[in-house]
């Protein structure tokens, strides 16, 4: 096993018809972008009825047909915010437990520490969390359940450099499973990050499941300038 081997994102994902949520945190092949993606997938009504819209300082989720929204309390979030250190994407309301921790001058690290897993028994559904900064080096971390009966929280962070090309993507599911989904195991996957950020965007959301994708988010910020592009598909429009 090559523990340095980079696939692209289409090789990660394909015949995975259920990665569940991902990160992707990363640099571009040259050198000047620091790059984020955030997909969600969903197998359940609630889970499908959903879209992306734009934020001021990043995105949200919300019900595509309000009359289908049955729980909104694990679906409904702002996965990405920018911060004052760079930029924030989480698949959980953790968001915004960072987000403050970070505007007292707290570290990402202790703002985690006070949150778990979900409560969706029997998955326990881990939290997967990215930190950004401006030169494009990147956090990640993973908040797990340590047993099978979700008795206590296994808390993993991993720090990364910029380095020109190299990303990791980090999702909540190893694949789709019954009744119980496994999951995700091991460090972030080594992922090959392109220069064109309309390149990346199609093939990730090609990549991902037809029947299970739900939204997609792709941010390419210039590291020089703080500028950025921006791209978001929604399924449902």
């Amino acid at each position: 096993m090559n523990v340095y081997e980079v696939k692209t994102m289409q090789e990660r994902l394909e015949n995975n018809t259920y990665p569940g949520r991902g990160i992707v945190l990363g640099v571009s092949e040259n050198g000047k972008y620091a790059v984020c993606a955030y997909f969600i997938m969903g197998r359940s009504v609630n889970s499908r009825n959903r879209v992306f819209v734009g934020e001021p300082d990043g995105i949200r989720t919300q019900a595509h047909d309000p009359s289908l929204m049955v729980d909104p309390h694990l679906i409904i979030y702002h996965p990405v915010r920018e911060c004052g250190c760079g930029l924030i994407v989480t698949n959980g309301d953790q968001t915004d437990t960072i987000w403050e921790a970070l505007s007292r001058g707290e570290s990402w690290e202790s703002a985690l520490r006070t949150r778990q897993f979900e409560d969706d028994k029997p998955n326990w559904t881990p939290r997967i969390s990215g930190l950004q900064s401006r030169d494009g080096s990147y956090k990640m971390s993973i908040l797990k359940a340590a047993d099978a009966e979700g008795t206590a929280c296994a808390r993993f962070f991993y720090e990364y450099p910029a380095i020109p090309g190299l990303g990791h993507f980090l999702h909540t599911y190893v694949c789709d499973g019954n009744p119980v989904i496994p999951t995700f195991q091991g460090e972030p996957e080594r992922v090959k990050i392109p220069d064109c950020i309309d390149a990346f965007t199609d093939n990730l959301w090609e990549s991902l499941n037809e029947d299970n994708k739900i939204s997609l988010y792709v941010r390419y910020t210039e590291i020089e300038t703080g500028n950025c592009e921006e791209r978001m598909i929604n399924k449902h429009e």
